[in-house]
């Protein structure tokens, strides 16, 4: 099938670290403008992972919502099935007349939407390769599967974690293409825009962002997190919520089974997030496109209200607004 013409109108993108408001200041957009939000979220593709990802409550959804409970945890996704998913539901909601406000945590997913990425056929699904380490890294754990890459490819295992087994396999599976992680993650800066985009970023005062992450956790666990977490290993999910990238999850899984206690894992899950994003900042300070809006009163109603209308301002003075 051939792949869908970018939208009429450019693409409306909200990026940030994880408790600036994207979704709320996305929604409000999305209001104003007539139009839907397609989340680029690597961890709210999963289904019933809802409070520990921050996914929006169906309930408090007023415009319509993509990219949410696409596959089950731990079935296999990608940023390239990612990239056919988001420019097919661009190319429904252009087709509506509406305007795409894309809200974006996961910056490869944001990019892989928007940038003139080629993957592989090896990014998709029931690929040998990626397969094969992956039972290397469940058999002998991720610390083993990074030294394989390291004795083949040390440049680019410099760039991985050790624990990141997800980023690992993908360098391993590039190698055997004949490719390099490294040699392609400085190739990121050169990729052509695919569709025309208005990129705005929520900036927040970094101690002002941790607090509101200790604050959102804590809310987390009151909404009931801890019984999300155990009605997904009820039914027989835990190795999908224990992966690295799964924050929130594997820490009151490690509470569950007597590794810790829920306000150790609390705990680790507020220190976890502040890692993880200050990762995002670094990520999008990169990209020059974005222009920075301050965020730091998006809890208050009427700085909320006021960052919406300055950011909706802001988008109708790049493309005008019907």
């Amino acid at each position: 099938m051939a792949e869908p013409a970018p939208p009429s109108q450019p693409v409306i993108a909200v990026v940030g670290p994880t408790a600036s408001g994207k979704s709320a200041v996305a929604q409000a957009v999305a209001l104003a403008l007539e139009g839907e939000v397609v989340s680029a979220d690597s961890m709210q593709v999963y289904r019933g992972m809802d409070i520990g990802t921050g996914k929006v409550p169906v309930a408090e959804r007023h415009v319509p919502h993509h990219g949410l409970d696409l596959v089950d945890p731990g079935e296999a996704y990608s940023a390239a099935l990612f990239q056919s998913y988001a420019r097919e539901a661009f190319a429904a909601i252009d087709g509506r007349g509406k305007r795409v406000v894309l809200a974006g945590g996961t910056g490869f997913y944001v990019r892989a939407a928007l940038d003139d990425f080629r993957f592989p056929a090896g990014e998709q699904v029931g690929n040998p390769v990626r397969e094969r380490w992956q039972r290397y890294a469940d058999e002998h754990g991720p610390r083993a599967l990074w030294e394989r890459l390291a004795e083949r490819d040390p440049e680019s295992a410099e760039l991985i974690h050790p624990n990141n087994a997800v980023r690992v396999v993908r360098a391993l599976e590039l190698l055997e293409e004949g490719a390099s992680y490294a040699r392609q993650k400085e190739g990121f800066a050169t990729v052509e825009p695919w569709a025309p985009a208005i990129w705005v970023g929520l900036a927040v005062d970094p101690e002002r962002l941790a607090a509101r992450i200790d604050a959102r956790v804590d809310a987390m666990f009151g909404e009931g997190l801890v019984g999300e977490v155990q009605g997904l290993l009820d039914r027989g999910f835990e190795q999908g919520i224990t992966a690295p990238a799964a924050i929130g999850y594997k820490e009151v899984v490690a509470a569950l089974q007597g590794g810790c206690t829920l306000d150790e894992a609390r705990e680790a899950i507020k220190a976890a997030t502040r890692r993880y994003a200050k990762r995002q900042r670094t990520w999008f300070r990169a990209d020059k496109r974005i222009s920075w809006f301050d965020a730091d009163d998006v809890d208050d109603p009427q700085g909320f209200a006021s960052l919406a209308e300055r950011i909706v301002g802001h988008v109708c003075a790049g493309a005008p607004c019907s």
